[in-house]
């Protein structure tokens, strides 16, 4: 596989990476929250995710872009991802899609992200148009879906992730709701069989919920790269906290507690 790098973590080599999402409300919350995260032992967290539609002041122009300043000197060098999650897809606000193009690309021109999330059903057009400015700038772009009602088949979720790819994402991501064990299994399936065709580049996949929980360790066997955990509140359905998500990859790296998680990748 070939490895998505920012700044100084491979996604897609070695263990899967534990991403905490930011989710505050205010200013001051969000900044306290990166500062938290930041603050977490060495290897417990590899990147941050600013989930901006939180924010309640985020549609008022120049404010995200003075967040994502004070977020990128509280998170040093730690990767940053920018995402805004639309009502459609279990965020907190709904955008239009001029305003969600808008608000991306302002992200984007700071210079303070890595990586950026742009979801797939926004329309083919948007997507590209976002996942090109944001090369210019040399950021990667996640092109992401998520359903919250249920879990497509095998084959749907290989369609969407494969049209992510083509559309030119950098790193397809598909989270789904399982009604069943057996929809864990489905997810699971379609990962391997994703990450088996297109070798290429990483995926990320997660299946939610309590019943979805196993999802969210076992991707290094499955093709996942990158797990979600909290360092507080949660921005999505069973997440597991980022420490004890670093405890469980270690243990079934085969790694203690005590070693570098990262040696081999970094």
């Amino acid at each position: 596989m070939n490895p998505v790098e920012v700044r100084n973590i491979k996604i897609g080599e070695g263990i899967p990476k534990i991403c905490v999402p930011i989710v505050g409300k205010k200013r001051e919350e969000i900044i306290a929250q990166a500062k938290a995260v930041a603050s977490l032992p060495e290897g417990s967290v590899d990147l941050a995710e600013w989930r901006a539609d939180w924010f309640d002041d985020v549609m008022q122009e120049g404010y995200a872009e003075d967040v994502l300043g004070e977020l990128r000197k509280a998170l040093g060098e730690k990767p940053l991802l920018f995402t805004f999650r639309t009502a459609g897809e279990g965020g907190k606000k709904t955008v239009s899609g001029e305003g969600y193009v808008r608000l991306i690309e302002r992200a984007v021109q700071t210079g303070y992200v890595d990586l950026v999330d742009v979801e797939l059903f926004m329309g083919d057009g948007t997507v590209k148009e976002i996942i090109k400015k944001a090369h210019d700038f040399g950021i990667k772009v996640i092109v992401s879906n998520h359903d919250f009602s249920s879990t497509p088949a095998r084959e749907e979720l290989l369609l969407r992730m494969e049209k992510m790819l083509a559309l030119g994402a950098d790193i397809p991501k598909i989270a789904v709701m399982p009604k069943s064990r057996g929809d864990v299994l489905t997810l699971l399936a379609a990962t391997e069989e994703m990450t088996r065709r297109h070798a290429e580049c990483p995926v990320i996949t997660m299946s939610m919920g309590e019943t979805g929980v196993i999802s969210r360790i076992c991707g290094e066997t499955f093709g996942s790269a990158v797990t979600f955990g909290s360092a507080g509140k949660e921005s999505a359905p069973g997440q597991v906290g980022a420490r004890d998500l670093h405890t469980v990859l270690g243990i079934l790296h085969g790694k203690t507690g005590d070693d570098k998680r990262h040696t081999e990748s970094r």
